[in-house]
């Protein structure tokens, strides 16, 4: 089992319900992932008591990319799975369940509609209160699941769907800082590989080449680095990339080996050097914001790429700041950070009812008009 705290009372249950225990089922089915979580919130912390993720890559490996048509069809055959696997691990049953948290977005929306219907219905049957979540605030909140952290505290959720610095208020508000105006680096990631040849998901591949690659071989762009500001921009790298290859295939009859690792190398450096720059950025302007030092967070799929850690957590120690990065489990889609947001609003009594909505596009920060841009999960702010 994995035990994760977070601050003493969630800075929350002294203005929620008077409880010993609950137990908190989580669904998730954004994308490609069908799983379900049974999450433990007491007095003292949180405990992941079972996380289930089943996988579709065979079903879509073939296409280069998620077809969102099997994706939905999958999770519809695979959802009661999911959750009763969940529960038998957690070793508990539906009777002892306190609230079903579900992602109600952003996403692919056949996806989500999966996971909602059948959420839906589970609250009906059971009568246990319903909890939609949006999926970003699932890996916004997630150093709260997994460390002893306060709010405010600064994030960087980058996947691939999305890409922006948040400022974590609270469980419900959330400040944008910047964010990508058209791919985000998972996508971007994604489409590399297909170019390279290389496997899916693209972030694991692409860093798996490089490591025998000479990133100085091409000078791939660094955009939007020269303009203020914490904005993305990664569509432009990724036509470079495709740009070089065709030159290079043109000129010597084919790819070669060492090209998609040198490719990969190359292009992978050019992504760290914005994303770092853009966090330097960022947790400068959160500092002037908050008047604080605050504790720089990464989440999302991206933040697996130990390059982009290694250089993120030596900013932070230069800057004396705390940095956290999730265990590898929690990068990727999973319920169990989809439970820990619906236990916040459930430590509030702040439910949903069967009027909840699938919405393919969900921005936190709805203060501020969207980013320009939109990807496999929708808009990406």
């Amino acid at each position: 089992m994995v035990k994760c705290y977070s601050d003493a009372a969630y800075d929350t249950m002294e203005h929620s319900m008077d409880f010993n225990k609950a137990l908190i089922l989580g669904i998730e089915s954004s994308c490609d992932d069908t799983a379900a979580s049974i999450l433990e919130i007491n007095s003292k912390g949180s405990k992941i008591k079972s996380s289930i993720v089943h996988n579709q890559f065979n079903l879509h490996k073939e296409y280069g990319g998620v077809v969102p048509e099997i994706a939905a069809r999958a999770h519809a055959e695979l959802i009661d799975v999911v959750v009763e696997k969940s529960l038998k691990e957690a070793n508990v049953v539906m009777g002892d369940i306190s609230a079903i948290g579900v992602t109600a977005g952003p996403g692919l929306i056949g996806g989500v509609l999966s996971g909602l219907m059948f959420a839906k219905g589970l609250s009906v049957s059971t009568n246990k209160p319903l909890i939609g979540v949006n999926h970003l605030a699932g890996h916004a909140l997630t150093p709260r699941l997994t460390n002893k952290v306060s709010f405010p505290y600064l994030v960087l959720l980058v996947s691939g769907g999305h890409c922006q610095f948040l400022i974590v208020h609270n469980y419900n508000r959330y400040e944008r800082l910047g964010g990508t105006i058209d791919d985000a680096p998972g996508e971007a990631f994604d489409k590399a590989a297909r170019l390279l040849g290389l496997q899916q998901p693209g972030g694991p591949a692409v860093e798996e080449a490089a490591k025998t690659g000479d990133a100085e071989r091409f000078n791939f762009p660094r955009p939007l680095l020269n303009q203020e500001g914490c904005d993305f921009s990664f569509s432009g790298l990724k036509t470079a990339l495709m740009r070089k290859r065709n030159e290079l295939i043109e000129n010597q009859d084919g790819l070669f080996e060492k090209d998609v690792c040198d490719l990969s190398a190359s292009f992978q450096q050019a992504m760290h050097d914005v994303i770092v720059e853009k966090s330097i950025r960022a947790i400068d302007l959160y500092a002037k914001i908050t008047n604080t030092n605050p504790t720089f967070s990464i989440a999302g799929g991206v933040a697996a790429n130990k390059k982009i850690r290694h250089s993120l957590k030596n900013i932070c120690k230069s800057k004396k700041l705390e940095f956290l990065a999730p265990p590898l489990e929690l990068c990727t889609d999973n319920a169990a950070i989809i439970a820990y947001a619906a236990a916040e609003r459930f430590l509030h009594g702040d439910y949903d009812d069967t009027t909840l909505s699938a919405r393919p596009r969900w921005p936190l920060d709805n203060q501020k008009p969207a980013i320009l841009g939109s990807g496999k999960r929708g808009s990406k702010a």
